[in-house]
């Protein structure tokens, strides 16, 4: 009986631990949410953004569509989710797009706006922000505090949902067979 008496705490004890390791091994992809609320998240990050006047023109030429679905898919990829990010690497995705230093700082603060929006948690919302941070030195080009800067003429956006680049730059629509 005084056996029994100890096992109990112990099995209790180790039953907490158990739990604790669980929800310790969790991806951040789970901890927010999944999926859905990543997918909420992005469409109120985007629409910040695009009606951010310290950003916006940078997006000028850019489907919302496809930039939505891609922030989703790169999200969630990145976070330890079942997505597969395809689009254009971040250097090669903003090449050519004059963006600042201001600019991104300001595209973090839309993102950060949109987190707090959804109550992320600080521990959640900091290690989303210090996967996406280092992405920095691949998106700005110009070293400024700058905003509201014009997209310049010579930036090629990635073509609409539903087109594919050829290997030669031309845009060519995907045609869906069933």
């Amino acid at each position: 009986m005084r056996k029994m008496r100890m096992l109990v705490p112990v099995l209790g004890l180790l039953a907490a631990f158990a739990v604790t390791a669980l929800a310790q091994e969790k991806s951040l992809y789970d901890r927010l949410g999944g999926q859905g609320a990543i997918t909420a998240v992005v469409d109120e990050f985007a629409g910040r953004v695009l009606a951010d006047t310290r950003i916006n023109k940078k997006f000028a030429k850019t489907d919302a569509a496809r930039l939505k679905k891609e922030l989703v898919d790169q999200i969630c990829m990145a976070t330890g989710g079942p997505c597969k990010y395809t689009g254009r690497d971040m250097r090669t995705a903003h090449h050519h797009m004059g963006v600042t230093e201001g600019e991104f700082n300001a595209l973090v603060e839309d993102l950060v706006g949109a987190l707090n929006k959804f109550n992320v948690p600080e521990k959640e919302k900091n290690e989303l922000l210090g996967i996406l941070g280092p992405l920095k030195p691949q998106i700005v080009e110009v070293n400024s505090s700058a905003t509201g800067t014009p997209l310049p003429k010579k930036f090629k956006p990635a073509p609409p949902l539903g087109q594919a680049e050829s290997k030669h730059g031309k845009k060519e629509k995907k045609m869906k067979h069933e």
